[in-house]
């Protein structure tokens, strides 16, 4: 089967809050994470087929749809699961806020490893608990992102109750290995921590041969203290359908999540578990075809900024995800967002993510080759006028 990723489709004037947000300007977004690529044809036929079925009230996932996620976990995975272990969820922001008020009280700690998706550090502030950021070290002889261990253990306080894990880890693209998700179970266990691991990007592993290990498969005996959250969402290209779960092995864990999505969280939509079913049932060789799509782009722009554009340096290889984590410190720019803009390219911008003001931004290169090589000409013009 052939899939056009090539071909770029219009956007604008539609719900799209990627291309909205700069909506009469030419700038081209390339800051949330939503790519601009066609869904995979098994998603789009189950989705007519649903619709046309014409009856949309309150939905609960059929047995095929809970059969779909089990199954994928263990072929791809190699994770047996129990389906009474998964948890429905429109979304993994609103899994990480109900995380912190299930296991956390008031006024306790919550770590996490920085820079780190933004909804880590708000989601504990939100719920009037204590966010507690640790700074990932870069090694620059590896040039690898990797977990300061020494600076975690002394981040436990006796108020910490929570760690919230990026597995792989948003923004700066890291799979993390077998022994690294080990000895962070490990630390959690030694602690009495609840360890949370959002794995939302775990299919998007782009090197040959990368395998993604779900951290309660690899380290079973931690796994009565984990909270996995995963979706097809960014793989697939279906966030705004909002299917998600949590999977919970442990029954009360499980019913302490449970409880405090009660009277708050909304229920999955029928079309979120059409898509959802239909992506893990269907979806396989479109999402192959768009991890070797994703891995030429991201050695498109591993090689142009290195080549093009001094000053911005990738300082670790992307080895997940179709994001990347730009080191524009050496520019002077109090606001490198704001500059971008003003030359035609929207980013995200490093301070929410944890990032000190000016040193980076992230780009997200889940688009047409056409349309990254514009938006990187941009970026190297904006330099250029420095």
């Amino acid at each position: 089967m052939t899939f056009d990723f090539d071909t770029p489709r219009d956007r604008r004037g539609t719900d799209s809050q990627k291309w909205q947000k700069y909506a009469g300007r030419d700038v081209l977004p390339m800051w949330v994470a939503d790519m601009d690529f066609e869904v995979a044809p098994a998603i789009v036929d189950a989705l007519h087929r649903r619709v046309a079925h014409g009856i949309f009230g309150y939905a609960r996932p059929a047995q095929s749809t809970v059969d779909a996620v089990v199954g994928e976990l263990a072929m791809r995975h190699g994770w047996k699961t129990d389906p009474s272990w998964i948890v429905w969820l429109p979304g993994l922001v609103c899994a990480l806020n109900v995380c912190v008020l299930a296991f956390a009280d008031a006024g306790d700690e919550v770590l996490s490893l920085s820079p780190v998706y933004p909804p880590f550090s708000s989601a504990p502030r939100n719920g009037g608990r204590v966010t507690r950021s640790v700074p990932l070290a870069l090694n620059r002889g590896a040039r690898r992102w990797e977990i300061d261990w020494d600076a975690l253990e002394g981040a436990v306080t006796p108020r910490t109750r929570v760690l919230l894990f990026c597995h792989p880890h948003n923004p700066v693209a890291r799979v993390w290995s077998r022994d690294e998700i080990a000895r962070i179970a490990g630390f959690c266990a030694r602690h009495s921590l609840v360890l949370v691991s959002d794995e939302i990007h775990c299919d998007l592993l782009l090197d040959p041969g990368a395998v993604h290990e779900p951290l309660a498969a690899a380290a079973p005996p931690e796994a009565a203290r984990t909270v996995t959250l995963m979706a097809p969402s960014k793989t697939y290209n279906i966030p705004g359908l909002g299917a998600s779960f949590a999977i919970i092995p442990d029954p009360a864990l499980r019913a302490r999540f449970s409880g405090a999505c009660a009277g708050i969280v909304a229920e999955v939509n029928a079309l979120g578990y059409a898509a959802c079913e239909a992506a893990y049932r269907g979806g396989a060789p479109w999402r192959e075809a768009l991890i070797a799509y994703l891995r030429a782009n991201r050695d498109f722009l591993t090689d142009f900024v290195s080549r093009e554009i001094p000053g911005i340096r990738i300082e670790a290889p992307v080895e997940a995800t179709y994001l990347a984590w730009l080191d524009v410190g050496e520019l002077g720019l109090d606001n490198p967002v704001r500059h971008f803009e003003s030359h035609g390219v929207g980013l995200s911008d490093g301070v929410p993510f944890g990032a000190t003001r000016g040193s980076h931004v992230r780009i997200n290169f889940g688009c047409p080759r056409s349309t990254l090589a514009d938006g990187l000409a941009r970026m190297r013009a904006a330099v250029r006028a420095l």
